[in-house]
């Protein structure tokens, strides 16, 4: 059976290439596309998902516009890492043909309300589920689970010393979640993510591939490329977003442990994860935190699931470990 899901995101670069590898998936059922301020604001982040429905020819699912701004902190967006318009500074044609709709925290309350066996992406800051789970808490816990791109365990931040960027924009919300949250939730941090780099090895492979999609991604990520290797020296991109898509497919790829988990809201520590690993507060576990990956099967589905047409020629970048990262 297909997996329901709403999608929960800030496109973005890698938030892009999320959407396409769960566009691409079959066991996936995509029941729309919520956004929420985060890499840009909200409504840019819709027209971006819009860009990116209308190059799979999918503009049949629908994009709702969420919450502009976290729930106390002031918004911080990160076009210095995903450019201007949130997708590499390319700049490509605004979507005419669909209409992008308010209203996401509604639409997941309503769309929980009435399906069965509902679960939620979520690739951005949490303030969207916040606040869903502040307005109707009862009809949100009929969704199944939460797969949450963010925070970190033992990997250093990537927006301050100890925080990742989406709990980062809003800790507040993220608070709100861990302590209110009824159904099973993960946790794909930093700790996991750090090791999906797009290698220079598979960005040439994309190029030579010259499809309007590997097109497409080249071009996006060209940016994102030249920030990494500005903030960290990394030859390529770290794509965080795409591992929870996968994740939420295939439970296999990482591995981790159930925890206690609160975030910090507050100072020089803001944004980050406090994961209770020890059991030093007695709390009941609340997270299922993710802390080890197999990086080069993540990359296998990824690439065959976008370019099933390439497999041979995947299968011939991926033998050789020395194209891996």
């Amino acid at each position: 059976m297909r997996k329901k899901v709403i999608i929960d995101c800030d496109p973005g670069i890698d938030d892009s290439l999320a959407l396409i590898l769960a566009l691409k998936s079959p066991e996936l059922e995509i029941l729309g596309i919520t956004t929420v301020s985060g890499n840009v604001p909200a409504l840019q982040g819709a027209k971006n998902a819009l860009k990116v429905l209308k190059l799979l020819n999918r503009l049949d699912v629908p994009v709702y516009a969420g919450e502009e701004v976290p729930l106390v902190r002031e918004l911080v967006t990160a076009e210095d890492t995903h450019g201007d318009d949130g997708l590499g500074a390319t700049f490509m044609s605004e979507v005419s043909e669909a209409i992008i709709k308010n209203g996401a925290v509604d639409f997941i309350l309503s769309t929980i309300e009435k399906e069965e066996s509902i679960s939620i992406i979520a690739l951005g800051p949490l303030t969207n589920i916040a606040r869903a789970m502040e307005k109707d808490l009862q009809t949100f816990s009929k969704a199944q689970e939460i797969v949450s791109m963010g925070g970190t365990f033992k990997s250093h931040g990537n927006c301050s010393p100890v925080a990742e960027f989406n709990y980062w924009v809003d800790p507040h919300a993220v608070k709100y979640v861990f302590d209110h949250l009824t159904i099973p939730m993960a946790m794909v941090g930093l700790d996991v993510t750090r090791e999906i780099v797009l290698t220079p090895n598979y960005i040439e492979l994309l190029r030579q591939m010259n499809t309007e999609l590997s097109r497409f991604i080249v071009d996006i990520i060209r940016f994102y490329v030249d920030f990494h290797w500005k903030q960290e020296r990394t030859l390529g991109c770290v794509i965080n977003d795409p591992l929870a898509v996968a994740y939420f497919m295939d439970r296999t790829l990482c591995s981790g442990f159930d925890s206690y988990v609160d975030v910090v809201t507050e100072g020089i520590a803001i944004g980050q994860t406090v994961v209770d690993c020890g059991n030093f507060y007695k709390h009941k576990s609340n997270c299922f935190v993710l802390d080890k990956v197999q990086s080069h099967k993540f990359m296998e589905i990824f690439l065959t699931r976008l370019f099933p047409e390439f497999t041979e020629d995947i299968a011939l970048v991926l033998k050789d470990n020395k194209y891996s990262y």
